[in-house]
């Protein structure tokens, strides 16, 4: 490959073809095409989900929302491949005309975020408003009432969680633009702008949840009418915890990044064991979150009482006060108290080992596929933030395959 030999062996072959600008830009439009097939499935299934969060257009179109989404995702589509396919054109690999011109993808990216705040008549100017609306109201951590679309901030909110990574990207995309002798094209440079940054902005999404499950907990606790269901709020403050448990993987990443022994007070050693300590509780404390809250699933009281059934010395354990169950989980008419008589065996005549009774899927594997995934991709949310993916270029395209997964 032809150019600047200095220039190559910063470049990676994937980022020749999609560098960093392009990369942020193509998951931003597939979340658009994501949303339009989750509307399109769920109207299939009958499910109004402009209902669920308190959504109501004011515009005339027999078109259901679904299809409304995806000429909303069409409409961004087609700038972005054409844009690409001028990009390819003028660079043909070239490691030094990638460099040189990066206002190509950046100005998509521009573009990007002008369409989404411009109130253009005829591209869903309702749901792009409502949009607008919901992160205004979110982004200081605000969270609408059960009655005022609840359901929508906390859906955005969760969105943004995942998009934390990328919205760090585009910090940094944008920082290498304006930074006189950088180019956004190069080698992601996450530094930029100051060791400290980027970190921050990967932790808002989180200091959002955060705060929106504190004022569930205060609301809770401050209603005159406590439903049963509801309880005293704990659930709200596990659930807050899990947010929190964001923060320890990126400050330490961020420690990491920019590790000085005389400041920190730590060895590399010790502070990458400790990373590793709060990657694991984040990681797996999300991970059975989303399986037994989010999803509603007894694969861990499964574990449990299968555990129980083959020890049946240990029966005892299963009312201690210590159990995570006492103090995270509603009651629900599919939680069986366990007894000491196989009670492996009773939950598997109601429903699949580690699922529920009522399922929508009725091929169980589909369940566990999901479940197997989720884990995977717990894992891989916080092995993204790791310093050490920095010093290999090569792994650009194993990030983006993360980031599009998630």
């Amino acid at each position: 490959m032809d150019g600047d030999p200095t220039v190559e062996s910063e470049l990676d072959s994937f980022s020749l073809i999609l560098p960093l600008p392009y990369r942020i830009a193509f998951i931003l439009v597939l979340g658009v095409w994501a949303w339009g097939v989750n509307l399109h499935y769920l109207y299939l299934l009958k499910i109004d989900v402009p209902a669920l969060i308190k959504y109501s257009s004011r515009t005339s179109s027999p078109l259901p929302h679904y299809q409304r989404t995806y000429a909303l995702a069409t409409t961004i589509t087609a700038p972005l491949l054409i844009s690409l396919l001028f990009y390819w054109t003028l660079t043909r690999g070239n490691p030094s005309a990638v460099l040189a011109w990066d206002i190509i993808p950046q100005s998509y990216l521009f573009l990007l975020i002008l369409f989404f705040i411009i109130p253009y008549k005829r591209l869903s100017p309702t749901g792009r408003s409502r949009f607008l609306t919901t992160l205004k109201r979110i982004s200081i951590g605000g969270i609408a009432g059960t009655q005022d679309g609840k359901f929508g901030d906390i859906l955005l909110a969760d969105v943004l969680t995942s998009y934390a990574k990328v919205l760090g990207d585009l910090f940094v995309s944008l920082c290498m633009f304006l930074t006189a002798g950088k180019s956004s094209t190069d080698k992601p440079d996450r530094g930029c702008g100051g060791q400290y940054i980027v970190p921050i902005i990967i932790s808002i999404p989180s200091m959002i949840r955060l705060r929106q499950c504190l004022i569930e907990y205060m609301r809770v606790r401050n209603s005159p009418q406590k439903s049963a269901s509801q309880g005293w709020g704990g659930q709200h403050l596990a659930n807050a915890l899990k947010y929190s448990s964001a923060f320890p993987v990126i400050i330490l990443s961020a420690l990491q990044r920019g590790y000085d022994p005389n400041r920190i007070g730590l060895s590399q050693t010790g502070l990458y064991r400790l990373w590793l300590l709060s990657l694991f509780i984040n990681s797996f404390y999300s991970f059975y979150w989303d399986v037994a809250k989010d999803w509603d699933l007894t694969f861990f009281s499964t574990l449990v009482s299968t555990f129980i059934s083959q020890n049946p010395s240990n029966s005892n354990t299963t009312t201690s006060p210590t159990s995570p169950s006492l103090f995270l989980s509603q009651p629900t008419n599919h939680h069986h108290h366990l007894s000491h008589h196989h009670p492996y065996q009773h939950q598997q005549q109601n429903h699949p080992w580690g699922l529920r009774r009522h399922t929508h899927f009725h091929v169980p594997q589909i369940y566990y596929t999901a479940i197997a995934i989720d884990l995977l991709l717990r894992c891989t949310w916080s092995l993204k933030l790791s310093p050490h993916l920095d010093h290999w270029n090569d792994l650009e395209g194993s990030i983006f395959v993360m980031e599009l997964a998630e």
